[in-house]
């Protein structure tokens, strides 16, 4: 009994391991390695493959109507601007027809600003006391006019300056003047009037100076202040007191135009670049003289207005308000006497520029000034336009001076001081 007891035990244990090896999981096999490479190669290509996709379906593109093959236009430029303050003759003219050119050098930011202005004041005498003769200014007032343009926001300029803004809008202050101080004058004219703006403000001034090779003093006085750099001294003729006209020979149209020039680079080192008329009168060859010798602006005595890019008042008729020069007698010519005159690109009547097609205005009727054989003493014959618009006027008209006839005698204290200062 005990003996099959004993017998039973190892069967019971044997069964149970049996039974518990059963219940265990079976154990992993070994993988392939070079199998499951092959299948991770496999697996990476098929997502970078693309995905086949369906293409679309191609329809067909309809033909363009009649109507979408018209090209394209801008739209109309405004027309010119016009101020209501200009007089009503006066009617603003352009000068460039390359109309892109136009817009690109208007609306460039490295340029003027648009609206830029540019005024030009032509000076003829500053007096000390009260200014007797219509085309001078009292020192008193001429202080109170700079000081009323600089209140104003303006800005002097110079002659080049000028030209380049004309030429192709280059930059200068929105508020421009261009200050000319008309015929010859010693230094201490700059000095005294002058000067004072260029320390205190930096603003150059225009000299119109007749440049006749004479008075080797009055040359040197004025190559000094030209080295200084800060009176621009532009041409105003030879002979000066002769007009030139479309009647003028080309042995005059070349020696007051080229003649100014080579004196002018022979004293001041210095090539002009404006021509301003003297005596305010040009014509239709002057003009084409003086572009052919280099010249790029010319100015005339009518007073029209401020100018801006391709934007100039000019008349295209005369206008029995501003009669010719010579038949102006006393009144001579307003606009000297400190008001604003119109520059105009080579003349009043013309824009001589390779761009322009303008046409030529009326040209007014003149009197020829008669010879000027009587010698006039009077200390007044320094302006001598003023005496010729008297004697071409024979309406029996008394001098300033209060006499009929010029004598030897001084016609008076102020007279005698502006002598002092002024040559022509």
């Amino acid at each position: 009994m005990n003996k099959s007891k004993r017998l039973q035990l190892p069967s019971f244990f044997l069964l149970l391991t049996l039974l518990l090896n059963a219940c265990q999981p079976a154990p992993a096999a070994t993988p392939d390695m070079g199998v499951a490479l092959t299948q991770a190669f496999e697996t990476a290509l098929a997502q970078l493959m693309p995905t086949a996709t369906v293409p679309p379906s191609i329809t067909d593109t309809p033909a363009p109507t009649a109507t979408s093959n018209v090209p394209r236009t801008p739209p109309a430029l405004p027309a010119p601007f016009v101020a209501n303050q200009l007089n009503p003759l006066d009617i603003p003219h352009t000068y460039i027809t390359d109309t892109c050119q136009y817009l690109q050098d208007k609306w460039n930011s490295n340029n003027a600003a648009p609206g830029t202005v540019v005024m030009v004041v032509m000076l003829h005498g500053i007096t000390q006391e009260k200014a007797e003769r219509t085309h001078d200014i009292s020192k008193q007032d001429f202080k109170k006019m700079m000081k009323d343009l600089k209140e104003q926001g303006f800005e002097a300029i110079t002659a080049t300056q000028m030209a380049d803004f004309m030429d192709h809008n280059a930059k200068i202050p929105a508020r421009s003047v261009l200050l000319i101080q008309d015929d010859r004058h010693f230094a201490e004219n700059f000095n005294e009037h002058f000067r004072p703006y260029w320390d205190e403000w930096r603003w150059p001034v225009v000299n119109a100076y007749i440049a006749k090779d004479e008075r080797p003093d009055l040359w040197a006085e004025n190559a000094a202040l030209a080295a200084e750099g800060w009176v621009d001294y532009q041409a105003h003729g030879v002979i000066h007191n002769e007009n030139m006209s479309d009647a003028s020979t080309d042995e005059f149209l070349t020696g007051e135009l080229q003649g100014a020039i080579a004196n002018l680079q022979k004293y001041f080192n210095k090539t002009p670049v404006a021509i301003i008329w003297p005596g305010g009168s040009f014509g239709v060859r002057p003009v084409q003289f003086a572009r052919q010798y280099g010249y790029r602006l010319g100015f005339t005595v009518n007073p029209r207005g401020p100018i801006m890019y391709n934007w100039v008042p000019l008349a295209d008729q005369p206008d029995p308000g501003r009669p010719p020069i010579w038949r102006r007698a006393r009144s001579t010519i307003r606009a000297w006497c400190c008001r604003v005159i119109g520059p105009i690109r080579w003349a009043q009547a013309w824009t001589l520029s390779a761009r322009s097609a303008m046409k030529p205005q009326p040209t007014r009727n003149r009197i020829k000034p008669p010879s000027w054989n009587t010698t006039i003493s009077c200390a007044r014959r320094r302006s001598v336009l003023f005496h010729k618009a008297l004697r071409a006027d024979r309406r029996g008209r008394r001098l300033p001076c209060g006499r009929a006839e010029c004598s030897s005698k001084p016609c008076g204290r102020s007279a005698r001081k502006q002598e002092n200062k002024t040559f022509k």
